[in-house]
């Protein structure tokens, strides 16, 4: 267990105050599926860094991949040329993708495949407009902040954004229609429509889901509405950008979120997870868009760097040969399982939702009301990192409290932080 406010702090005088921390510990180093504080304490880690570490710490294949690739070469600017471990990733990425996405820029983080995806959508297409949904953080450079609304914070006093940018409500059944995804995904696809004839669908160019809501709330998009979502790209001639920085990669029980819809979109984007905390990033389209987008028009000192990429191929090594999406999908199930069994007795929680291992408990003052009860949703996850589980927290009242844990988790592993995390609620 770990040691309440004892942790020593890092000096911290020399770093930005910018940076937004959840807690104020020290860490000293990572084994398996914990986190170790300077004091020795140990963490059950189930926030894996926004959902990066998704083999945990210190994964054996991913280490000796790093290691083999440093001795031979650590950094070769993709424009000189080509090296093995990149050309291989973006080969056995694009086969985890349904066609036509055959062809991956790669990049360093999940700002910089939305900007490849904007930068991208624009000039192939020949529009400028851009469409996005409320709540969404796809990142927090210019392109990708303009699209970013998850909390007024992020753009706060950073205007001017990019031009024609156009948000639209996103299909919240639980706070806007009372859990009716039909109704949900017929009033956003409503206001939708409407956007579109007010500005002339064929000036948009790209629309960008992600397929669960990440830090504005995990809240999943009913499935009916990626599927007309689709349908109606397709009647315009709009591309659909999927955002599967968070969601994709086994997370939601699937290898992609937009599977569970059966839908391709037209741009995946992907990072967080697919190095296991190495900076990488993918923008993914078929290579007839790429050419559309044109030799030049994009590129990155340092995106698709060899070491990356290596220990990008041993995560997908590791996923594919341990069957690690099915073991994703079993162990939510025994998640969800274990949180709505809390939630039928506490009605501080007002839902649980969520796909695979992206789980979220929405904390509510009243549960007719639903407004959110953010003080205690920071409070759950204080008293959580205490008793030695690591979980954060999301959405613009910080009310949900989000279940990140890596895709090798064990029963024992998810029995254990739930057990910790009734403790807590049961303690007041």
């Amino acid at each position: 267990m770990a040691t309440e406010a004892r942790t020593k702090v890092a000096d911290a005088r020399f770093l930005s105050p910018v940076m937004a921390r959840y807690f104020e510990r020290t860490w000293s180093h990572g084994r398996g599926h914990r986190l170790f504080d300077v004091d020795g304490n140990a963490y059950l880690d189930f926030a894996t860094g926004i959902a990066v570490t998704i083999l945990g710490h210190g994964h054996p294949a991913v280490t000796a991949a790093v290691h083999a690739q440093a001795d031979r070469l650590l950094h070769l600017m993709n424009g000189l040329g080509y090296t093995e471990p990149v050309s291989r990733f973006a080969e056995r990425l694009a086969a985890t993708l349904p066609e036509p996405l055959d062809a991956a820029f790669l990049a360093n983080s999940g700002a910089e495949t939305i900007e490849a995806a904007i930068k991208l959508a624009r000039r192939a297409s020949r529009r400028p407009a851009i469409v996005a949904f409320e709540g969404a953080f796809h990142g927090r450079t210019y392109g990708a902040l303009s699209i970013t609304t998850s909390s007024p914070n992020y753009q706060l006093g950073h205007g001017p954004l990019l031009p024609d940018i156009h948000i639209v409500p996103y299909p919240d059944a639980y706070r806007r229609f009372g859990g009716d995804d039909a109704a949900a995904s017929a009033g956003a696809l409503k206001t939708l429509q409407e956007l579109l004839d007010e500005i002339d669908p064929n000036r948009v160019a790209a629309i960008v889901i992600e397929p669960e809501l990440g830090e504005g709330g995990y809240i999943p998009a009913p499935l009916d509405f990626l599927r007309e979502l689709r349908a109606l790209c397709d009647r315009h001639g709009i591309l659909l950008v999927s955002d599967e920085v968070q969601t994709g990669y086994g997370r939601t029980g699937r290898m992609w979120g937009f599977e569970h819809a059966g839908i391709v979109p037209d741009v995946v984007c992907a990072a967080k997870g697919i190095a296991n905390g190495l900076p990488l990033g993918a923008m993914v389209a078929s290579r007839e868009l790429h050419e559309r987008w044109g030799r030049g028009a994009h590129g990155s000192t340092f995106g698709g760097n060899p070491v990356a990429c290596a220990a990008a191929l041993a995560v997908l090594d590791t996923i594919q040969g341990e069957g690690l999406v099915a073991n994703a999908a079993a162990r939510g199930d025994q998640l969800r399982a274990g949180l709505d069994t809390l939630a039928a007795r506490d009605r501080r929680i007002g839902d649980v939702r969520g796909r695979g291992l992206m789980l979220g408990v929405d904390f509510v003052k009243d549960r007719a009301t639903r407004d959110p009860d953010g003080e205690l949703g920071d409070a759950v996850i204080a008293r959580c990192a205490d008793a030695g589980l690591l979980l954060l927290t999301c959405g613009p009242a910080h009310n949900i409290v989000r279940w990140l844990a890596p895709l090798d988790v064990t029963a024992d592993e998810i029995d254990e932080g739930l057990g910790i995390f009734e403790r807590v609620l049961a303690a007041g």
